[in-house]
C-alpha cells in the first residue's frame, strides 16, 4: 500500500506560473485530462502539475467531482470558501488533450509540510540579518555614517575608535538580547518538531515526529496527546465518535470542548485496515487564521458530506477524556489556523517614544546648524588669517571654501555626541528592569489562584503613569463571574424569594427561611444554595407542566459537557453563566447526563429520556441566543431557545396557548436571575481612581437596568448624580447638530458651550442601539447612498434638512465629536448592551478626538477589541478563558490591583523616565558643547577639547551607571503615600514632567555647564605658574582639568536629582568618578605609550596636571559654580512654589519628627520628673511642714489655700 502524495502550486508573481511536481500519484486512467477552476480563482488560471498513468481504467463523475483510485487513498483539494460543490455542474470544466501524454494536469497549491519555524536566525543568518535589522533604525545608521566619514582622512578630526567603540557596544549587547530570543525560539521549534505520534503507514499505525507528518496522513492520537495539526476527526473510542479537547493553548479556555466525527466515518473506520482502505476527496477552504469557522466537503463512495468546525481537532489543543481518537490531516505546519494567528500585532509606542524621536530630530538639526556655523566661521577665519599665517602652511592648497565644506563633516564627527547613541539601548534596559518589578511585586500576586502579575510587554511601562480613560468591562471584571442561581419566573410567578406569599402562617416562616435540602437528589451540587421551598414542592409534585418545561429548557438547551467521575457529575461549561443553569436544573431533578453526536439523555425526576438533537445553533454575541431543535420520544419536534431579553422579546407568539400547531413564533416559558458578586476592592478602586482624575467608562453586553445597578454597587454612580440615558443625549446632540447648521461659521468654529450646566454631577447610561443611532453607526454602502440621497435633496431644495440625519460626512464626525465632549463631561459613563465591535470604536472615538492616553480593562474574548484598541490592554486571568490576557499588555488576576499598576508603578516608570532623559540631555549637551566654545580659539580648525579615550568612554564608562539606577530605582515616595494620596498621579497626565519645555531647559542647562567647565579653567590657564616654576596651560593639562570638572559635576548632579538613596547608587556616582580617575591614570601611563605610542599621545598628563593644587582648586570651584545655581532653584522651588510630591513628602518628614512623649514597651522608661520644667517639693519635705492642704477659707472676699 503506497503512501497518500498530495500536490499543490506553489504561487508566483510571474505571468506565467511555475509549476512545481510535489510527488506522482498513480491514477487509473487511459486519457489524458485537464481541470482548472474558471471562477474566483484568479490565481489559478492555466496552472498545472502532472499525474502518471499505467493503468487503463477511470471514472471521473463530473456532477460530484469524484476521482476513483485503486492504488491511492485520499486525495484533498484547497479552494476558496465562496465556491459551493452544490452549485450547477459548470463550475468545473473538463476536456481531454489531444496528446496521449502519460501526464495528467490540475491546478492546485503545494501543501506545508509540518515542521514548523519560528525563529529568525541560524549560524549562518544571524550576524548578517541582525545588523541589517539594527541598521534599519535611524541612530545607529547615523552613526555608521560617522564612522565612514572618520576613515576619510581629510575630514577625520577624531579616531575611528570613538565612534567604533560605542557603535559596537550598542550593536553587541542588541544581538545578544536577540540571539537569546532567537536560542529560545530554536528550542521551542525542536522540542515541538520531534513530538512523536502515530501515523498510518503501509496498513499499520507507526511512530513518527511531528516534522515528518504530511497532508492526507492517518494519524491516531491517545488521552492527554497533543493534536499535531489541523485533522479532521474520523472516529474515536467514545461513542458517536465524540472527542473531548482542551483549548488552553488556542484560545486560553480550560473549559473542556467536544468534536464529533461524522456518523459515516465513525460507522466505518474503526479498525486499521478499515482506516487503511480509506479512500475520499476533501474539498476545503484555504488555509486563514479564523478559530470559529472552517468549510468543507468530504466526498466519499460518491455521496458528499458536509464538514465544520465542529469535525475538526485543531493543532494545539490536547486531547481530554478520550482514549483514542483517529484523523486526517487537513493542514499542517504553518497552515494550521494556530500558525496563522501567530502574526505580528499592532505596534503601540508610548507618548515619550514619540515626543523622543522628535527631540532627536531637534538635536539633529541644531547639530548641523551649529555645524554649518562653525564651518563658515572656519571659511571667515582662514579668509582673513591663516592664509596669512606662514607658520600654519599646510602645503594642501585647499581654497577657504574647499576648508569650510571639510571643516563641517569634521564638526559632525566632533560634536555627533549630541545625538546620544546610547540613549535607546539605555531605555530599553530601564523599560526591562521596570517590568521586572511589576512581576515580583507580591502585592499584585493572588494566591488562591497562584496568579503573579505579568507585564506582556516592555515598551509600555511609563505609558502607564499617563493614563486619563479607562475602559472596563463589566462581568468578569468588576464581577466575580462566579455565577448563582437565585430566582427564576414561571408563567408570571416569581420564585426564590424567601417572603413567598405562598407562606402565610408565621410558624412555618421560620421553616422556610432555611435553604432547601437536596439530599433526595444523588446528583445535587452541595454547593447549591436555595431559599424556597415552595419552588422544590411544586416540581416534586409534578403538577404545573410549565414548571417541568422550564427546567426542561435548562437541561437540554445548553452546549455543556459532563465528566462522570463515580457518581459524581462534572459540568464543563462554555461560560459561568450557563453552567449555573445547568447546575441548578440538576439540583432541581432534572439532570444532564450525557450527550452523543445526535442526542442528550438527561434524567427527568425519576426517568430517563433521550432527545435527538436535529439542529444546535450556538450563542454568540450577534444572535444574542442560543436555539436547539429536538425530536421528543413521541415523535413531536420541538424548538427550544434562550437569551437576552431584547431579542426573546422580539420572537415571542401573540398567541402563547397555540402550542400543538406549526408555530412561527416562541412560546415564553419564564426567566432566570443570576447573581454576580462584586469583586474584593472594587469601590475603593474606582474611587482611588477617580480621585487621580481617572474617568472610568463601563463597556457591558449586558442589559440596562443590571449594568445600573453594579455601577451603584461599585460606587461609579451615586445617588447625587443625575443619570441622562440615550433619548437625552439624541435630544442634544440634536440640538447642537441644529445650531451648528443656522451658524453661517459653523462649519469653521468650534462650538465652546457645555452640554451641562452642572459640571461633576453627570452620569451617562447609553445602550449599544441609542449608540449607533447617535454615531450613525449603520453599513457603509448604506450610508454613503444615503448620504449622498440627503446631499442632493438639501441642495436642490430650500428647506432645511432632516435635522436627525448628517448631510455629510463632516456631519457625522462632528455628530461623534460631541457626543465624546458630552460624555467627556461627566463623571461616569456605562454603555450597556454594546457588542465587541462597538466598545472598540468607543475606545477609538476617545482616542481620536480627545487625543487621551486610554487603557481598556477586561477578562473574555469578547474585550479583544477593545484591549487591541486602547493605548494600553490588561487582562484579567477569570472565569472566560485566557484570551484577553493573551491579547493584552498587562495581565492579573484582581480588579483592584489595577490601582497599584497605575499609581504606584505606573507613576514610579513616569518620572523614573522623565528623570533619565532630562539628565542624559544634560549630561550629553554639558559634555559635547565645551567643543563648541573651544572652536572659538583654534580658528574653528575642528580640534578635540579633550583627549580622544575620553570621548570615547564618557557615555560608556564615566557617566551611564548613576543614571540608569536613577531610571531603575528612584522614587519621589514610597507605594504607601503613592495610593494615600491620588493626586500624586495628575503630573503624568498633563505630560509636565517630560515636554518641549524640559527638553530646552535641559538644554540651557547644558549650555551654562559647558561654559562653566571651558571658561574657569580657561581664565585660570590664562597667567598661571606651578609650584616648580613651570607654566602648567598646556592643552593637555587643560583637557585634564575641564574632563575631571565635567565628571564630578555630571555625577554629582545625578546626586541631586536622586530621591530615593540606596548603596547601589552611592557606589555608583562614586563608583564612576573612581573608574574616571583610575583608567585616566592608565591611559596617560608611560607603559601604555611604549606599546602604542600613536594611539595614546597624553603620555603623563595626568600626573603632571593633578599634582599642582592650583588645578585642584580650579576643579573645585569649576563643579561649585556649575551645582551651586541648581541647589539655589531646587531650594526655591521646594519652598515657594511646592509641587504635590514636595507637599507629601514634607508630611511624611513632620511625622517621623513628631514622636509621642511615652511609648510603652520601651526598653528604656525614664522619669517624667527628670523633665520636670519647674522645681519640685525636695525643700519643703526637707522643712518638716505638713503639705496637706487646710480647707479654703474666705479672706477678703477671696477663697484661699492654705498649707500646714
Amino acid at each position: 500500500m503506497s503512501n497518500i502524495r498530495i500536490l499543490r502550486q506553489k504561487k508566483s508573481k510571474k505571468s506565467k506560473k511555475k509549476i512545481r511536481i510535489v510527488r506522482l500519484w498513480q491514477l487509473c486512467l487511459n486519457s489524458v485530462v485537464e481541470t482548472a477552476f474558471h471562477r474566483n480563482l484568479p490565481y489559478m488560471k492555466k496552472t498545472s502539475f502532472y499525474f502518471d498513468f499505467r493503468v487503463s481504467d477511470i471514472s471521473i463523475c463530473y456532477s460530484s467531482l469524484t476521482f476513483q483510485k485503486v492504488h491511492e487513498k485520499v486525495c484533498i483539494i484547497s479552494q476558496p470558501t465562496s465556491f459551493k460543490l452544490t452549485e450547477e455542474p459548470g463550475s468545473f470544466w473538463m476536456r481531454t488533450c489531444k496528446n496521449e501524454d502519460s501526464m495528467f494536469y490540475c491546478s492546485y497549491i503545494c501543501f506545508q509540510g509540518n515542521a514548523i519555524k519560528t525563529y529568525k536566525y541560524n549560524v549562518l543568518t544571524f550576524l548578517p540579518l541582525n545588523l541589517y535589522e539594527q541598521f534599519k533604525r535611524a541612530a545607529n545608521l547615523y552613526f555608521l555614517c560617522l564612522l565612514i566619514l572618520q576613515i576619510i582622512p581629510q575630514i577625520s578630526t577624531l579616531p575611528w575608535y570613538t565612534t567604533l567603540v560605542p557603535l559596537v557596544l550598542v550593536l553587541g549587547i542588541t544581538a545578544i538580547k536577540d540571539l537569546v530570543d532567537d536560542l529560545a525560539r530554536h528550542r521551542m521549534d525542536k522540542e515541538i518538531n520531534n513530538r512523536r505520534c502515530d501515523v498510518l503507514l503501509n496498513g499499520r499505525f507507526e511512530e513518527t515526529r511531528w516534522m515528518n507528518l504530511q497532508v492526507g496522513d492517518v494519524v491516531r492520537i491517545k488521552k492527554n496527546d497533543f493534536i499535531p495539526a489541523d485533522i479532521l476527526l474520523l472516529s474515536s473510542s467514545n461513542p458517536n465518535s465524540l472527542c473531548y479537547v482542551e483549548t488552553a493553548e488556542l484560545d486560553g479556555e480550560t473549559n473542556l470542548k467536544f468534536k464529533m466525527g461524522l456518523k459515516v466515518t465513525d460507522e466505518r473506520l474503526q479498525e486499521e485496515d478499515q482506516l487503511a482502505r480509506y479512500n475520499a476527496l476533501i474539498l476545503c477552504e484555504e488555509p486563514n487564521n479564523r478559530l470559529d469557522k472552517f468549510m468543507g466537503t468530504m466526498i466519499w463512495d460518491s455521496q458528499s458530506y458536509a464538514l465544520d468546525l465542529d469535525n475538526m481537532l485543531l493543532r494545539g489543543c490536547k486531547i481530554r477524556n478520550t482514549d483514542v481518537c483517529h484523523g486526517l490531516v487537513i493542514f499542517a505546519g504553518n497552515d494550521t489556523k494556530i500558525m496563522r494567528n501567530g502574526g505580528k500585532t499592532r505596534f503601540k509606542r508610548t507618548r515619550i517614544d514619540i515626543l523622543m524621536n522628535y527631540m532627536v530630530y531637534t538635536i539633529f538639526a541644531l547639530l548641523v546648524l551649529l555645524c554649518a556655523g562653525l564651518a563658515i566661521g572656519h571659511t571667515y577665519w582662514y579668509e582673513s588669517i591663516g592664509s596669512k599665517a606662514w607658520y600654519l602652511y599646510d602645503g594642501l592648497g585647499y581654497s577657504s571654501s574647499t576648508r569650510g565644506f571639510l571643516s563641517f563633516w569634521g564638526y559632525i564627527i566632533i560634536l555627533n555626541t549630541m545625538v546620544p547613541i546610547s540613549l535607546y539601548v539605555s531605555v530599553e534596559v530601564i523599560r526591562l528592569g521596570q517590568s521586572k518589578f511589576i512581576n515580583w511585586d507580591l502585592q499584585m500576586y493572588y494566591a488562591d489562584k497562584d496568579t503573579p502579575a505579568k507585564a506582556r510587554t516592555t515598551t509600555l511601562n511609563e505609558q502607564l503613569g499617563q493614563i486619563e480613560y479607562i475602559f472596563s468591562d463589566k462581568t468578569g471584571t468588576l464581577t466575580q463571574n462566579i455565577m448563582a442561581f437565585k430566582k427564576c419566573t414561571i408563567t408570571g410567578l416569581t420564585y426564590g424569594e424567601t417572603n413567598h406569599h405562598h407562606f402565610i402562617h408565621f410558624t412555618f416562616s421560620l421553616i422556610f427561611t432555611q435553604p432547601v435540602d437536596f439530599s433526595w437528589n444523588k446528583y445535587a451540587d452541595k454547593k447549591f444554595q436555595f431559599e424556597d421551598h415552595f419552588l422544590v414542592s411544586c416540581i416534586r409534585s409534578k403538577k404545573d407542566p410549565q414548571i417541568h418545561e422550564f427546567f426542561k429548557l435548562l437541561s437540554l438547551c445548553h452546549t455543556v459537557m459532563v465528566e462522570h467521575k463515580g457518581d459524581e457529575l462534572v459540568y464543563q461549561a462554555a461560560s459561568p453563566d450557563e453552567g449555573a443553569l445547568v447546575t441548578a436544573a440538576c439540583n432541581f431533578g432534572y439532570v444532564f447526563l450525557s450527550r452523543t453526536q445526535d442526542t442528550i439523555t438527561i434524567l427527568e425526576m425519576d426517568h430517563e429520556e433521550t432527545y435527538e438533537m436535529l439542529a444546535l445553533l450556538d450563542f454568540n454575541s450577534d444572535r444574542k441566543r442560543m436555539s436547539i431543535i429536538l425530536r421528543f420520544p413521541d415523535g413531536k419536534i420541538r424548538l427550544y431557545c434562550k437569551g437576552a431579553d431584547t431579542v426573546i422579546y422580539q420572537r415571542l407568539d401573540a398567541n402563547s396557548k397555540n402550542i400543538e400547531t406549526t408555530q412561527e413564533a416562541l412560546d415564553l416559558i419564564g426567566a432566570t436571575a443570576i447573581e454576580d458578586k462584586l469583586q474584593d476592592g472594587v469601590p475603593e478602586t474606582i474611587a482611588k481612581l477617580a480621585k487621580a482624575n481617572i474617568k472610568i467608562w463601563v463597556l457591558t453586553g449586558d442589559k440596562k437596568e443590571t449594568a445600573e445597578n453594579i455601577g451603584y454597587s461599585c460606587q461609579l454612580l451615586t445617588d447625587n448624580m443625575k443619570i441622562h440615558y440615550g433619548e437625552d443625549v439624541n435630544v442634544q446632540l440634536r440640538n447642537r447638530q441644529t445650531q451648528r447648521r443656522n451658524d453661517p461659521q459653523g462649519r469653521n468654529k468650534k462650538l465652546k458651550e457645555q452640554f451641562f450646566t452642572e459640571s461633576g454631577n453627570n452620569a451617562l447610561v447609553i445602550t449599544g442601539g441609542w449608540l449607533n443611532e447617535i454615531l450613525y453607526e449603520k453599513k457603509k454602502k448604506r450610508r454613503r447612498l444615503r448620504l449622498k440621497k440627503l446631499r442632493k435633496r438639501f441642495t436642490n431644495s430650500t428647506n432645511p434638512p432632516d435635522s436627525n440625519q448628517p448631510v455629510d460626512d463632516w456631519e457625522k464626525e462632528k455628530r461623534q465629536e460631541d457626543f465624546v465632549d458630552m460624555a467627556c463631561e461627566c463623571s461616569a459613563v456605562i454603555c450597556c448592551r454594546v457588542t465587541p465591535k462597538q466598545k472598540a470604536n468607543v475606545v477609538s472615538l476617545v482616542k481620536r478626538y480627545k487625543k487621551a492616553v486610554t487603557l481598556s480593562i477586561g477578562d473574555g474574548a469578547n474585550d479583544v477589541n477593545m484591549i487591541k484598541t486602547a493605548d494600553i490592554g490588561v487582562g484579567i486571568s477569570g472565569q472566560e478563558g485566557m484570551q484577553a490576557v493573551m491579547s493584552s499588555d498587562y495581565a492579573f488576576a484582581q480588579f483592584r490591583y489595577l490601582q497599584r499598576l497605575l499609581l504606584v508603578h505606573g507613576r514610579w516608570s513616569y518620572i523614573r523616565m522623565c528623570k533619565f532623559l532630562r539628565y542624559f540631555f544634560y549630561k550629553n549637551f554639558a559634555f559635547t558643547l565645551v567643543h563648541f566654545w573651544f572652536s572659538f580659539f583654534n580658528g574653528f580648525s575642528s580640534q578635540t577639547a579633550y583627549e580622544d579615550w575620553f570621548i570615547t568612554l564618557y557615555n560608556v564608562c564615566y557617566s551611564s551607571l548613576p543614571v540608569l539606577l536613577v531610571g531603575l530605582l528612584d522614587q519621589d515616595v514610597n507605594d504607601k503615600l503613592s495610593l494615600r494620596f491620588p493626586k500624586l498621579y495628575l503630573p503624568g497626565q498633563q505630560g509636565s514632567l517630560f515636554n518641549y519645555k524640559n527638553f530646552f531647559i535641559s538644554l540651557f542647562h547644558g549650555i551654562f555647564t559647558s561654559l562653566m567647565i571651558f571658561f574657569i579653567p580657561y581664565g585660570a590657564f590664562l597667567q598661571t605658574m606651578g609650584q616648580d616654576g613651570e607654566a602648567p596651560s598646556d592643552y593637555q593639562s587643560f583637557a585634564v582639568v575641564a574632563a575631571s570638572s565635567l565628571i564630578i559635576t555630571v555625577n554629582l548632579q545625578i546626586s541631586l536629582n536622586t530621591s530615593y538613596w540606596t548603596f547601589v547608587n552611592f557606589f555608583a556616582v562614586i563608583g564612576s568618578i573612581a573608574i574616571y580617575f583610575g583608567v585616566m591614570f592608565d591611559i596617560h601611563s608611560a607603559g601604555i605609550h611604549v606599546i602604542l605610542p600613536t594611539t595614546f599621545t597624553f603620555t603623563g598628563a595626568a600626573s603632571n596636571a593633578l599634582r599642582q593644587p592650583y588645578l585642584w582648586l580650579t576643579i573645585i570651584l569649576t563643579v561649585g559654580i556649575c551645582l551651586l545655581p541648581v541647589i539655589c532653584i531646587q531650594f526655591l522651588y521646594q519652598t515657594i512654589w511646592p509641587s504635590v510630591g514636595d507637599k507629601v513628602r514634607s508630611l511624611k518628614n513632620e511625622r517621623k519628627k513628631k514622636k509621642p512623649a511615652f511609648q510603652r514597651g520601651g526598653r528604656s522608661r525614664r522619669s517624667a520628673y527628670a523633665f520636670s520644667h519647674s522645681s519640685g517639693y525636695a525643700d519643703l519635705i526637707a522643712s518638716g511642714r505638713s503639705i496637706r492642704q487646710r480647707p479654703r477659707v474666705r479672706a477678703n472676699g477671696k477663697w484661699e489655700r492654705r498649707v500646714f
